[in-house]
């Protein structure tokens, strides 16, 4: 009796594990390192946000660190191979991985994929100087163009260029998020371009201290900066983003996208990737910027390729990204 019941017994087992399909796969884990940026900024605050929700809630464990931006992050992925995963801007990820514009002289650097894009990065352009209008203002003045290599600093070379300028006709000032913030502060500095999602926290503090001018891009050199470099779109600043701000402010953007290195095991890949789109309203609870987290963001005009493993997710809610 006790050979037939013990048979009886394995076989439910069979039929269960039968009706339930493939046995889960065993936990994917991994220590992995993210570089953001500077610490006073958006990319270190949402990056400490998705790294930390990736390390709860999976067995991959993400070290969040600041950085100096975009083109620092991409050469640690790259060259230093200090970083594992990474913010960039996605004009930024564009010229690396072509080897043009900002990249023609170092050469163009591959080694890296995309995870997804995450939200819009707004180039931001404020000063404490009432007498600065316009960007054409900005001549003969000390402004911060972002760090050496940054982002910010790509973008504010393009903006000049609009308006038929270069950095040369400023007093260039090359700092991060952070440092910028205290020297507009401190009044070493007329005027600052920063390029994250607004609020960003360093200018959201800086407001509760000081009278603040955002300046906007006129309909004339809009047009003339669109045209030149299609990868930005323009964007409005509502009133009220932050303290005193009592006026919209017309600018451009570019997308905050999350980056990996190219030989990033597949099954982590898609347990990050899955992890944060799966999961959008817990992130937009824990930092404003995970509102933005869409698959259609996600995928949308970029222009680098895809890691296989997000792709793979992707392609599970209908949406096919190219790999190569």
């Amino acid at each position: 009796m006790k050979k037939v019941i013990a048979l009886l017994l394995a076989l439910c087992m069979v039929f269960a594990l039968a009706a339930c399909g493939k046995s889960a796969p065993a936990a994917v884990s991994a220590n992995l390192t993210m570089g953001t940026g500077g610490e006073a900024g958006t990319y270190y605050a949402v990056g400490g946000v998705i790294g930390g929700y990736v390390s709860q809630k999976t067995a991959v464990s993400i070290n969040v660190v600041a950085s100096g931006g975009s083109a620092a992050n991409l050469t640690g992925i790259c060259v230093d191979k200090i970083y594992d995963l990474a913010t960039v801007q996605s004009d930024v990820m564009t010229y690396a991985y072509n080897g043009t514009n900002s990249f023609a002289d170092t050469g163009k650097l591959d080694g890296f994929r995309v995870l997804g894009g995450l939200y819009a990065e707004t180039v931001q352009i404020v000063s404490v100087d009432p007498s600065i209008k316009s960007v054409t203002d900005l001549k003969g003045k000390t402004v911060c163009v972002g760090d050496v290599g940054s982002g910010t600093y790509f973008n504010t070379v393009d903006i000049l260029a609009a308006y038929d300028m270069t950095i040369d006709d400023l007093d260039p000032v090359f700092q991060s998020f952070n440092a910028s913030t205290e020297s507009l502060r401190d009044g070493k500095i007329a005027a600052a371009f920063t390029t994250a999602g607004a609020p960003t926290p360093s200018i959201v503090d800086l407001a509760t201290t000081n009278a603040l001018n955002f300046i906007s891009i006129d309909d004339a050199h809009m047009s003339k900066l669109l045209a030149a470099c299609p990868w930005y779109a323009s964007y409005t600043i509502p009133a009220g983003t932050y303290s005193g701000f009592d006026s919209d402010t017309v600018t451009v953007t570019v997308k905050a996208t999350l980056v990996c290195r190219a030989d990033l095991p597949d099954d982590v890949a898609y347990a990050i990737v899955s992890t944060i789109f799966d999961n959008t309203a817990d992130i937009a609870a824990l930092h404003a910027k995970g509102a933005e987290l869409s698959l259609a963001f996600a995928t949308d005009g970029i222009a680098v390729p895809f890691a296989a493993g997000a792709a793979k997710y992707y392609a599970e809610k209908g949406i096919t990204v190219a790999t190569s």
